[in-house]
């Protein structure tokens, strides 16, 4: 509905258009004369048009028109443990797009996600997605025109493409797009943190051109080799992990807490799965852990460490570097929070 204030500009704006002369359309009256047979009534008609056409581009009628276009809804999904996939997703992020934290999702038990386009990005582990990203989907009902899924991962992606075409299919959440992009690798036993933020993995060349893609509403999943396939298969035998679970550990059994803690709690608004407290013993933790390192990357005192166990396949060899730690750049600590807070 037009308001009655904008009848009253847009009469304002004929009659002074016509006081002034300043029609966008000049007007011919040499050709309305009677050797081009015009009548009088078609002349009239022509001189109204005119007005009418300047007057509404003056008075921003155009400019309604156009906002009244339907805009596409975005919303983006999210998990993230040191900030990269928190950044990835405000760079996919349009005018208007909602970014939603899928540990706040699950514990708010929201499962009923509608837009035009819904994207979701997520860390790969072992090439595999994190198991509450596993659940959430497994439980979500995502109704959307559009669908696409990031996986970010930093040295391999194996099959990461063709596991999550499969799990997001069997939950009745098939993806139009799924791509992989690569990022600074945070897994701390083989990674050194100090190298691996110096290595450039070319990722704003990378994010343009999966943002164009989106933009153009691209239907394509990356291919997968099967050499990957095979050594993700080799890289199951060697770890025993299960298939329907991946990377699900105990958190008492993998990390502990040394006497460099000053019991700040950041490990406590950190863990996506609260598994930590702060009691009057001190920071204890307990419970199912994603293995996000979270909590080990995020401790400003790096005193949270990983647990001796030479005979783990995973941590056998324990950190390549101790003394380092890794939060993406663009992310600060309270986005953490926010994002993963069960508190």
């Amino acid at each position: 509905m037009i308001s009655r204030n904008f009848h009253k500009v847009f009469l304002e704006n004929i009659i002074y258009l016509c006081k002034n002369n300043r029609l966008q359309q000049p007007l011919d009256i040499r050709n309305m004369n009677t050797d081009n047979k015009i009548s009088r009534r078609d002349a009239l008609k022509r001189i109204g048009t005119a007005v009418i056409s300047s007057a509404v581009a003056s008075s921003g009628l155009f400019s309604l028109a156009s906002c009244a276009e339907k805009v596409k809804k975005r919303i983006i999904l999210y998990f993230t443990g040191t900030g990269n996939c928190l950044y990835v997703a405000r760079q996919l992020a349009k005018d208007g797009t909602e970014l939603l934290s899928i540990p706040q999702l699950m514990k708010q038990k929201k499962f009923e996600i509608e837009a035009d386009e819904i994207g979701l990005v997520y860390p790969i582990y072992g090439h595999m997605p994190p198991y509450m990203v596993r659940q959430f989907i497994q439980k979500a009902k995502l109704k959307a025109g559009y669908k696409f899924a990031i996986l970010t991962y930093g040295a391999r992606k194996c099959d990461a493409v063709e596991i999550w075409n499969g799990i997001s299919q069997k939950a009745g959440n098939a993806f139009d797009y799924i791509n992989t992009l690569v990022m600074v690798d945070n897994w701390l036993p083989n990674f050194d943190m100090n190298e691996q933020i110096l290595i450039d993995k070319h990722i704003p060349e990378n994010i343009q051109k999966i943002t164009a893609d989106l933009s153009a509403r691209r239907c394509w999943h990356e291919p997968v080799t099967e050499e990957e396939r095979e050594m993700h298969r080799g890289f199951m035998a060697y770890t025993g992990l299960n298939p329907e679970i991946g990377f699900l550990m105990k958190s008492e059994k993998y990390f502990t807490v040394t006497d460099a803690c000053i019991d700040c709690s950041v490990c406590v608004s950190v863990c996506p799965r609260g598994n930590y407290e702060l009691s009057s013993q001190g920071v204890r933790m307990k419970g199912d852990c994603e293995f996000c390192f979270a909590c080990i990357q995020n401790c400003p005192q790096k005193a949270i460490r990983f647990a001796k166990n030479e005979t783990d396949p995973l941590l056998g060899r324990g950190e390549a570097n101790p003394n380092a730690r890794y939060r993406n750049e663009h992310i600060s600590l309270v986005d953490i929070k926010r994002a993963n807070s069960q508190f």
